[in-house]
């Protein structure tokens, strides 16, 4: 599952040796990083603070539904 995180710049500085072990993540402006799970376990473990800014949704989306397809 991928999340979307949102941390400061010395909470940054601290995690960024972290993510590059650990996510093969985006990188977004406003120190906005795209990563997986099991770099936010890691963040975590490290004590690094941070907010959640999005989840990646399990549901399954509307992609190739035709019109009227119930789904």
């Amino acid at each position: 599952m991928k999340m979307v995180i949102q941390m400061s710049r010395r909470e940054e500085a601290k995690a960024l040796p972290i993510l590059l072990r650990h996510s093969p993540g985006m990188v977004l402006r406003d120190r906005t990083y795209v990563v997986d799970e099991e770099a936010v376990t890691a963040l975590r473990q490290a004590g690094i603070c941070f907010t959640e800014v999005s989840r990646e949704s399990g549901a399954p989306g509307l992609e190739g539904a035709m019109p009227g397809e119930r789904i």
